[in-house]
């Protein structure tokens, strides 16, 4: 357990933290690149070209100009989705920009394929102008099958998505938010069964009011915990109707402000140790750790309380540290520790059911319907240390897939009608593909080894 771990060696922590960064700089160059296009069809001589290109291609084109539903059968429209971000708000680098923002998305673009069989491929955009990004989208989304936006700054990202989500025909999502808020709320549901406590009577404290958190309590909110209950704490303290800093301003933060009206009932003010006092439940998206939550502020948390302190690439508070505190059941962004909390456990098998039934959008309903999946599929290893699956437990996304085709398809959003059954075997078999066409590619020399496996 890491509540025994006294003597922890930090600096052995903080250095395996930083080897992907160091790993990053070797293998990015030697690879340029971490995606591809390849061909998905045969190419038997080059007659094929003549079906392929012209003058073959000619009739398919036909066709979709007398009926434009077939542009999903006859092109690859129906598994695509652009992963677009302006680089404002790049993991914790800020804003750095569409150039050095393209590897994230590179990154995001092999998770989609990897884990959920997607085709991503970024696009990164030279404006920080929200009606620009939104009119850009809106004239590229003939080519895509969906959109994941990422990494864009607040407060901005809520209206592009909110507008985006209103005015496209294919499904708008900012994982940013919408991803973030499932896998939470999949972890806090499990969470809860850990501690036998119930959603209705518990006080959650969210430490950080960016796009995560302010999603991640929206969704936690729907799910059925009392907002009034509850409190949110940004860099200048608690929120609530006492911040007039947020009020002449709530044109630009109008969710920061609708949460100041929601929460905090009781009137508390003050920094974050005086928002966890009695909390029974810490949703923590703010900045790298150690020390940003003290274990004294856990100490004073209710009985069996529970902290999912998710900064990276170190948490707000070191996890044996809130366990050694009295936390029982404690979650970080990082995959060392128990209890991951990360969105990569969630997009790609939300995107692949709502491209299966070729859903209009993505709702909160088809989240919660994720979150579920994934919830359930922890099964009879649900303990302290196991409220999540993680990200080696394939099986997971195919499951989360079907039950957003589902939910798709009960809200009257779906172009497609699938059984669980037939959703489920579909995923399974796209997910299976991608991960094994990657391993042979691996195998057969295509992808060649790191350096430092080459002989």
């Amino acid at each position: 357990m890491l509540a025994d771990k006294k003597h922890v060696d930090i600096d052995a922590l903080l250095a395996k933290a930083k080897k992907p960064s160091s790993d990053a700089m070797l293998l990015h160059p030697y690879y340029r690149g971490k995606i591809e296009t390849t061909l998905k069809c045969v190419v038997r001589d080059f007659n094929d070209f003549a079906i392929w290109y012209t003058p073959g291609v000619a009739e398919p084109c036909k066709a979709i100009a007398q009926d434009p539903g077939k542009v999903y059968d006859y092109t690859n429209k129906w598994n695509t989705v652009a992963v677009v971000s302006d680089g404002t708000r790049v993991l914790g680098l800020g804003d750095i920009g569409p150039k050095a923002g393209l590897p994230v998305m590179e990154g995001k673009a092999l998770l989609y394929k990897y884990l959920g069989g997607v085709d991503g491929v970024p696009i990164m955009i030279d404006t920080k102008d929200p009606d620009k990004i939104i009119e850009t989208v809106l004239m590229l989304q003939p080519g895509w099958g969906g959109v994941n936006l990422e990494d864009l700054s607040q407060p901005k990202c809520f209206r592009i998505l909110d507008t985006l989500r209103a005015k496209a025909e294919i499904p708008v999502w900012h994982d940013d938010q919408q991803g973030t808020a499932t896998v939470t709320l999949a972890g806090l549901i499990n969470a809860l069964k850990v501690v036998q406590k119930e959603k209705e009577d518990v006080r959650i404290v969210f430490v950080g009011s960016g796009a995560s958190n302010v999603a991640c309590a929206r969704l936690i909110f729907g799910w059925g915990v009392d907002p009034a209950k509850c409190l949110m704490v940004d860099s200048k303290g608690i929120l609530g109707v006492h911040r007039t800093d947020i009020e002449t301003r709530k044109a630009e933060y109008l969710e920061k402000w609708k949460l100041c009206q929601t929460t905090n009932a009781e009137g508390r003010q003050g920094d974050i140790a005086a928002a966890m006092a009695s909390a029974d439940v810490v949703i923590a998206l703010s900045k790298p750790g150690p020390g940003v939550i003290l274990p004294e502020w856990v100490k004073g948390m209710n009985d069996d309380a529970i902290v999912f302190a998710c900064a990276n690439p170190v948490p707000e508070i070191w996890p044996w540290e809130a366990l050694e505190a009295g936390a029982r059941v404690v979650a970080t962004g990082r995959s060392d520790f128990p209890n991951q909390v990360n969105n990569s456990l969630g997009f790609p098998g939300i995107f692949r059911g709502a491209l299966d039934v070729r859903a209009k959008t993505i709702t909160d309903e088809m989240c919660y319907a994720a979150a579920y999946a994934l919830a359930d599929h922890v099964g009879g290893q649900l303990d302290e240390e196991h409220i999540l699956p993680n990200m080696d437990d394939w099986e997971v996304f195919p499951r989360e897939a079907a039950a957003v085709g589902m939910k798709a398809q009960e809200q009257g959003l779906a172009g497609l009608e699938w059984s669980y059954d037939q959703l489920l075997e579909q995923a399974m078999t796209i997910i299976k593909r991608s991960r094994e066409q990657t391993h042979v590619m691996m195998e057969e020399g295509f992808i060649a080894p790191p350096p430092e496996a080459q002989g």
